[in-house]
């Protein structure tokens, strides 16, 4: 019997089955940096936990993610991947990012859009400051990368601080710094509510009355699927809610 054929037809299923699927999900690289570039950070439900449903991970067009090497790739699901300080890649799933991306992108015309996702599940507003490891590793990644300017932040964390009462002094110098430290004095910030009428929320609301180009967008009519984290749905209401508040500053809505 002659062996040879056959071993031919195993190695070639074998390169089909290993090999093309790896060429078919490569990363597309982007050919230059987008023009517009906003960075989403927070924890749980701004790293996303909603379950993803068939064509989230699809590309989502004019839209590139930063990856963990320093280069723009077309973004897709889950867009927290390449969060420096992020919990396990299983856990990363459906956040506001992604219907934020796609409404900026369709309402944007004067360029791609580009996101740099850090967020960080279970992170109290307390360790995203100088100093700790979730703000400085979250700059660290702008400024390897060579950003040089940050269009807008967009910030969904309070669940680990429902009760602080000093929320909205710590809010306010997270905006500060990071105008500060990103060297864009005037940087929009749009904060999210989190889910349930708890304090925090209603310390957040005051953010605008103390820091200019800023807005809080509402979860009151969310839903969530597990007591905290928001569901599919929801998710996609928030980031579009967010993308609304993020234009209007822009004077682009």
């Amino acid at each position: 019997m002659n062996v040879e054929p056959l071993f031919m037809r195993w190695y070639l299923f074998l390169v089909t089955m290993v090999l093309v699927p790896l060429v078919a999900v490569r990363p597309v690289v982007a050919e230059e940096v987008p023009e517009r570039i906003f960075l989403l950070i927070g924890q749980s439900n701004m790293a996303g936990r909603a379950p993803l449903e068939d064509g989230d991970k699809a590309p989502v067009e004019g839209v590139f993610l930063l990856d963990g090497e320093g280069k723009w790739i077309v973004a897709t699901n889950p867009l927290n991947r390449f969060a420096t300080d992020r919990k396990a890649l299983s856990m990363q799933r459906m956040g506001p990012g992604f219907g934020f991306a796609r409404h900026m992108a369709e309402k944007l015309e004067d360029g791609k859009v580009g996101l740099v996702v850090n967020a960080r599940g279970g992170s109290s507003i307390n360790l995203w400051k100088p100093g700790q490891a979730l703000y400085d590793h979250m700059l660290a990644r702008l400024r390897e990368t060579g950003i040089k300017k940050v269009d807008g932040v967009i910030w969904h964390q309070g669940e680990s601080d429902a009760q602080d009462p000093e929320y909205l002094g710590k809010l306010v110098a997270l905006v500060r710094n990071l105008r500060r430290d990103v060297g864009t004095p005037a940087m929009p910030f749009i904060a999210g509510e989190v889910f349930m009428d708890v304090p925090v929320n209603e310390r957040m609301r005051g953010l605008p009355a103390h820091c200019k180009n800023t807005a809080v967008v509402s979860a009151r009519d969310l839903k969530v699927f597990d007591g905290v984290h928001f569901d599919r749905p929801s998710q996609l209401i928030l980031g579009r809610r967010y993308a609304e508040a993020l234009l209007e500053i822009l004077g682009k809505r």
